[in-house]
C-alpha cells in the first residue's frame, strides 16, 4: 500500500487519467450517503503538548487520514459553507476568512477596558480549557444543528456517515495498535473537524449584555463586567455556560481552566471564588491567551519578557548562519520569519500600550540582528505601525463595524476616554491612526458621498 506522501505524488502526476474516477466515486458517496471504509480509515499519532509529558491528557492526537479523503472533505466543506449565513457567530474567530487571533485578542480586551474605564467596576476573565473538544462531537447532535441552519439532508446524512465507524488506530514510533471503531468525535487532522466543532458551538452564546463571549476554536473566554460588585449575571453566565457544555457532551476541564480579575478600584475587597461542579477554579495573576500573556493589571511585562526570551536565543541562529558565511538576503529572510515574526506577533494587541521598559526589553534584539546582518531592519516601533495600519485597513474593509464615520463622512468618530490605559488600546489608537491618514488611504464605500 502506497505512503501518503507516494500516494499524493502518484494523484499529482496522474491527475488527468483519475479525475473522472475520482468524480464518480464522490458523486455516488454524495448520492448513496455512504464514505467508503477505507477513505475514513484514520492512524493517531501521540504529539507531546510539553516538553516531558507525563500522562496522556500531555499528549495532543493528530490523525492521519488518506489524501484522497482530504480533497473530497474540501468540496464538501465549499458546499457547506457557501450555505451558511456569513454573520453566523461573529464571535468565533478561527477559520473564518480575514479574523485572526489579534481579532479574539483585541475583542476580549476591548470591552473590558471600556468598562474598566467607569466608575465602581472591574472585570472577571475566565479563560475555558475543553478536554478533547473535537472527541467529544457526537454526530446525531452535530446534524441536528446543521439541519437546522439550512445545511439540506442529503450532506446532513453524509456527515452522519462520516463521522460514524471510523477505523482507527494508534501508532507510537514502529509500534502500532489494533484497529477500533469510533463512533464518535471528529479527528483532528481531518479537513472538515475544525467546521464542523465551530459549527457545533455556534449556539453558545451570552445571555446577559454585561458578558462577553470570545472564541477561537476551542479555546473560549468569558468576559464578566463587573459593576458595584453585583456579580450575578457573571456567575449565572457561567452555570447556563457549564450546562451548555453537560448538554453538547463537551468536557469543561476545570482543573486547566483559569480566572483572571481585574479590579482598579482602590481598597477593594477579596472576590469570591468562582464554582464550576464543585470545584473552585484557579484563579491567576497572569495567563497565556492565544499566544499572548495577559496579566491581572493589564500591563504587557510578562509578554515582552517572554517574546524577549524567545528572540535572544533565536540570535544564536543568526550568528551561526553568519559564521558559516550566509548572505545578507539569506540572514534577512532567517530574521523575519524567525525573529521578527516572534516580536510582532499580535503587536498590534500589546503594541501601543507596553511601556518603554517593555520596548527596551525588545529593541535591543532588533539592534543586534541589524550589526549582524549588516542591512537596514524596522524598529520595533516601525513593526507596530505598519501592523496598526495593516490590520486597521482590514477591518474596514471587513465592515467589522468597530468604526463608524462622523456625519462629514472625512473622519473616524473619536472614543472617550479618561485612563491611558484604554487611550492607549488598539480600537483607540486606530481611530486616531484612520484620522490621519488621507481619503485616498481608506476604502471609498466607507465614505458617503
Amino acid at each position: 500500500m502506497l505512503s501518503n506522501g507516494a500516494l499524493g505524488r502518484v494523484l499529482k502526476d496522474c491527475a488527468e487519467e483519475l479525475k473522472d474516477v475520482f468524480t464518480d466515486i464522490f458523486n455516488i458517496s454524495l448520492e448513496q450517503a455512504i464514505v467508503p471504509s477505507c477513505f475514513k480509515a484514520t492512524t493517531i499519532i501521540p504529539v507531546p503538548n510539553k516538553p516531558s509529558p507525563s500522562c496522556f491528557n500531555d499528549y495532543r492526537p493528530i490523525a492521519l487520514t488518506p489524501i484522497i479523503m482530504k480533497c473530497f472533505e474540501r468540496l464538501v466543506m465549499s458546499h457547506i459553507k457557501s450555505t451558511l449565513p456569513p454573520t453566523l457567530d461573529p464571535f468565533q474567530f478561527a477559520y473564518r476568512p480575514k479574523r485572526s487571533t489579534e481579532d479574539a485578542i483585541c475583542s476580549a480586551l476591548h470591552p473590558a477596558l471600556t468598562h474598566l474605564d467607569k466608575k465602581d467596576a472591574y472585570v472577571r476573565m475566565l479563560f475555558i480549557d475543553f478536554s478533547s473538544a473535537f472527541n467529544t462531537i457526537i454526530p446525531q447532535q452535530l446534524t441536528c444543528k446543521l439541519d437546522k441552519l439550512g445545511v439540506n439532508t442529503p450532506i446532513c446524512n453524509w456527515l452522519l456517515d462520516f463521522l460514524s465507524q471510523r477505523p482507527q488506530t494508534v501508532r507510537a514510533g514502529n509500534n502500532t495498535s489494533n484497529t477500533i471503531i469510533l463512533n464518535t468525535g471528529a479527528p483532528q487532522g481531518c479537513v472538515l473537524s475544525p467546521l464542523l466543532f465551530t459549527l457545533l458551538t455556534h449556539d453558545c452564546t451570552t445571555t446577559h449584555s454585561t458578558n462577553h463571549l470570545v472564541k477561537f476554536a476551542d479555546d473560549t473566554t468569558l468576559v464578566g463586567l463587573i459593576t458595584k460588585g453585583d456579580e450575578t449575571n457573571y456567575r449565572e453566565e457561567v452555570d447556563l455556560l457549564t450546562k451548555w457544555c453537560r448538554d453538547n457532551n463537551l468536557l469543561l476541564n476545570v482543573g486547566k481552566t483559569k480566572e483572571i480579575v481585574v479590579n482598579f478600584q482602590r481598597g477593594h475587597t477579596q472576590h469570591l471564588p468562582l464554582i464550576i461542579d464543585g470545584t473552585a477554579v484557579e484563579r491567576v495573576s497572569s495567563t497565556k491567551f492565544l499566544g499572548v500573556h495577559i496579566s491581572e493589571d493589564l500591563s504587557w511585562t510578562a509578554h515582552t519578557t517572554s517574546l524577549a526570551k524567545k528572540g535572544q536565543q533565536r540570535l544564536y541562529f543568526l550568528r551561526k548562519l553568519k559564521r558559516s558565511g550566509a548572505s545578507p538576503a539569506i540572514m534577512t529572510t532567517f530574521y523575519r520569519g524567525t525573529i521578527e515574526s516572534i516580536l510582532s506577533s499580535c503587536i498590534t494587541v500589546w503594541g501601543g500600550s507596553c511601556t518603554h521598559s517593555n520596548r527596551k526589553a525588545l529593541q535591543p534584539i532588533v539592534n543586534t540582528a541589524r550589526r549582524i546582518i549588516g542591512t537596514p531592519l524596522l524598529s520595533l516601533q516601525d513593526l507596530y505601525i505598519t501592523r496598526l495600519t495593516r490590520k486597521t485597513l482590514t477591518i474596514i474593509k471587513d465592515a467589522h463595524h468597530l468604526f463608524s464615520l462622523l456625519p462629514s463622512g472625512r473622519r473616524y468618530r473619536s472614543l472617550r476616554s479618561r485612563t491611558t490605559r484604554l487611550r492607549n488600546s488598539f480600537t483607540h489608537q486606530a481611530i486616531r491612526m484612520l484620522n490621519t491618514l488621507s481619503p485616498l488611504h481608506l476604502p471609498t464605500t466607507h465614505i458617503p458621498p
